[in-house]
């Protein structure tokens, strides 16, 4: 990171499950947020098509037309709709990391995708592991997902959800030297009567370690559920008990924990803006570095398999390598052993 950046943090509700409407929504906060001077903007977890609030509300069998719906909605890379996003990054020349429910054949998963000033993809990642009843719909990703992304605004990372509650995790990010850190949310607005871990409290809180605990800056986008959302998924008043409207918390850290951004009010929409001065990395960093200074690796280190994995394994066909081998010469010569894999002993 060379020199200071204007960042924008979206805090928003799509149009829920409906995939065109929230591209035109998601063109119009990128026209916005370049216009407004921002060289980067930062969406929340699923915000294409919305979150699926419905799986914390009702049997997985209940849920199975919305299920239906929902990967009708989801994004496919390379599509339409996707194309249509790019080419909005590349005419506003604006960085843009999209939160979005990625389809790809017949799975999905929670996806961030970093698309650059020119409307060409920097990187895209899944969330590793998806957070409890999340499980019932999307897939897990591996440690190639665990990457950043070295670019001309800085190194660029980003995380989902409650994966900033996986403490090694955030270290695999923090080793690779992040900068600017995502940390993309889906609205604080699930059981908040129930329990603290859903709330506002809590998640934002884990948004502001990540940036004191990784001397780096975290833009955190946390998208809002509108009213019309609570309508269409919430059919009966124990569901609406559930699930409230509101949630939005965007928030902008600086690298030693501070608010860079004066917040919206959680039912509001729009965009917070906060500028990124280099400097503050140095301060931060030369006061703990857990990746460098002051760690230990003497005492604890981290095991990090950061390789893609796949399902399928072809070695059906023979390598370049193995076409180059030469066939081993006929030993029939007296005393010769023609398995090399047994031993003969003389007694």
């Amino acid at each position: 990171m060379q020199k200071p950046i204007k960042v924008a943090c979206v805090q928003a509700a799509p149009v829920y499950m409906n995939l065109e409407a929230t591209v035109d929504k998601t063109i119009d906060l990128i026209s916005d947020a370049a216009a407004n001077g921002a060289q980067l903007v930062a969406f929340p977890e699923t915000w294409i098509p919305g979150y699926p609030w419905f799986l914390w509300l009702d049997s997985p069998a209940a849920n199975m037309p919305l299920v239906h719906r929902y990967h009708l909605n989801s994004l496919v890379l390379d599509s339409v709709q996707a194309r249509r996003i790019s080419q909005a990054a590349r005419e506003a020349g604006i960085y843009v990391v999209l939160g979005y429910s990625e389809r790809s054949n017949g799975s999905l998963y929670i996806g961030q995708w970093i698309i650059d000033d020119k409307g060409q993809t920097v990187g895209t990642r899944r969330k590793l592991k998806a957070t409890h009843a999340e499980r019932m719909l999307f897939g897990e990703s591996d440690g190639s997902s665990l990457a950043t992304f070295d670019t001309p605004l800085g190194v660029i990372g980003a995380l989902c959800c409650w994966e900033h509650l996986q403490p090694l995790s955030r270290y695999a990010l923090f080793s690779q030297h992040e900068q600017i850190h995502v940390a993309s949310w889906p609205s604080y607005c699930l059981y908040r009567q129930a329990t603290a871990a859903l709330g506002p409290e809590v998640n934002i809180g884990a948004s502001r370690v990540y940036a004191a605990e990784g001397q780096c800056f975290v833009i955190a986008p946390c998208a809002v559920v509108s009213p019309e959302m609570i309508e269409e998924i919430c059919d009966t008043e124990a569901k609406r008990q559930l699930l409230v409207a509101g949630g939005g918390f965007s928030r902008i850290f600086g690298p030693d924990g501070g608010d860079l951004a004066t917040p919206l009010g959680e039912h509001e929409e729009g965009l917070i803006y906060a500028d990124l001065d280099p400097s503050a990395l140095i301060y931060a960093k030369s006061v703990a570095d857990p990746v460098g200074h002051y760690s230990r690796p003497d005492v604890t280190r981290l095991m990090f398999n950061r390789s893609a994995t796949s399902c399928v394994v072809d070695f059906s066909a023979p390598t370049a390598a193995e076409l180059m081998v030469e066939p081993a010469e006929d030993q029939t010569s007296e005393g010769s052993n023609n398995h090399p894999s047994r031993t003969s002993v003389e007694v």
